[in-house]
């Protein structure tokens, strides 16, 4: 029998698999509640840099990701009209060497299964939208769309942008429409066969005002990604994507490089996403609660890291209620958000600014980051019974 808290994570997303693998680990009683019916491969790509293979490393996926995913061997950015490179940042072998783990691309379905996977299945439960919760005890209640209660000692908000969490602790407030939108397509790598231009693993194409970012999803390069940063006054949609097409796609990149009209003309179907931010959180944790990831710093994903950055939440998270003890939980929380909050908000204002990587530069200050030994800065307010 376990002395230590039992822990509810609400969402199975990224962030809240991470969490949920980690505490589990850990040897926490965790169980993790998932609002969607069931998993699905869901069509999109995601970046895992180094510092988020150091994470993967401790689930004990990091070798079946190397094996699944692409390894470019740079990030190229490119002039969206003329093609001129704008910076070509080293990754393959030098990323391992340098910053201790791979850079890889994926299928941002085929890492959430293995995630998933991870998670102890006993424990795991899908078709859980949470509509209330009460922290007003010694223990958090947790309610249901289907009429049943949990009740856990500790409960993670990872319920991503909309979060009930997060509702909970600061009332509800919708997320901002940052007045950009993202075009999201997977092609048939097949499909380029037909032309003679060069589709490079890892390249983002750029103008003034908007991008393409284009990479391959699996490690025998049968499936290439792209997905968009596109400027688009208001979005009255009320729903979280629409349909796009390649109609929309020629006439937002009119006069962009060959090789994205290439990708243009392959797309079979296109789906268009608004992108939302939040002003950075006063508040991450309150009692028994506490958030990770888009529940409390969403971003556009224009740096390639807001996964990234709910990741290294969650491990921070286990690493804190590990460093200071569980029973101290308030403790715990505060010194994770200590050590989360400027981290996360500098890649949230670099996400916005939209200018990772657009010219050379260091990208070690990401890249090379190991929230497993990152030295731990205390809370300002940490008084002399805090863990030194």
């Amino acid at each position: 029998m376990s002395d230590k808290p039992t822990i509810a994570v609400i969402g199975a997303g990224l962030g809240g698999a991470a969490a949920g693998a980690l505490l589990q680990k850990a040897g926490y009683p965790t169980k993790v509640f998932e609002q969607a019916p069931e998993f699905s491969r869901l069509g999109a790509g995601i970046h895992l840099g180094p510092n988020v293979m150091k994470v993967m490393r401790r689930i004990g996926i990091e070798d079946a990701l190397d094996a699944m995913g692409s390894h470019p061997d740079y990030w190229f950015s490119r002039n969206g009209m003329t093609g001129e490179y704008q910076s070509r940042i080293p990754l393959g072998e030098f990323a391992r060497e340098r910053y201790g783990a791979s850079y890889i691309t994926v299928h941002r379905g085929d890492l959430h299964a293995l995630m998933v996977d991870a998670l102890d299945q006993d424990n795991l439960f899908f078709d859980k939208r949470l509509v209330d919760v009460d922290d007003s005890g010694d223990k958090v209640r947790l309610t249901f769309a289907d009429g049943t209660t949990e009740e856990a000692d500790l409960v993670i908000g990872a319920d991503g942008v909309n979060s009930r969490i997060r509702e909970k602790l600061l009332g509800s407030e919708a997320p901002i429409y940052s007045g950009w939108v993202a075009h999201r397509a997977i092609i048939s790598a097949e499909k380029l066969k037909a032309f003679e231009l060069d589709f490079e693993a890892c390249v983002k194409w750029w103008s003034e005002d908007r991008h393409m970012m284009v990479y391959f999803v699996t490690g025998d390069e049968k499936e290439y990604y792209y997905v968009t940063g596109v400027p688009e006054p208001e979005w009255n949609h009320g729903t979280s994507f629409v349909d796009s097409s390649r109609d929309e796609m020629r006439k937002a990149f009119e006069g962009y490089h060959p090789t994205v009209q290439a990708l243009i003309d392959c797309t079979e179907s296109v789906t268009k996403w608004p992108l939302l931010e939040r002003n950075p959180l006063p508040l991450w944790h309150a009692n028994r609660l506490v958030l990770l990831g888009d529940a409390c710093h969403p971003m556009k994903p224009h740096m390639a890291q807001g996964a990234a950055m709910a990741i290294e939440d969650a491990a921070m998270l286990v690493r804190c209620l590990e460093e200071v003890g569980a029973d101290d939980y308030r403790d715990a929380f505060e010194l994770y958000r200590t050590n989360r909050f400027e981290r996360a908000s500098r890649v949230q204002k670099v996400s916005h600014d939209n200018t990772w990587l657009r010219e050379d530069e260091d990208p070690a200050w990401v890249f090379a980051y190991d929230v497993f030994e990152a030295p731990l800065k205390q809370p300002s307010n940490a008084t002399a019974e805090s863990p030194a």
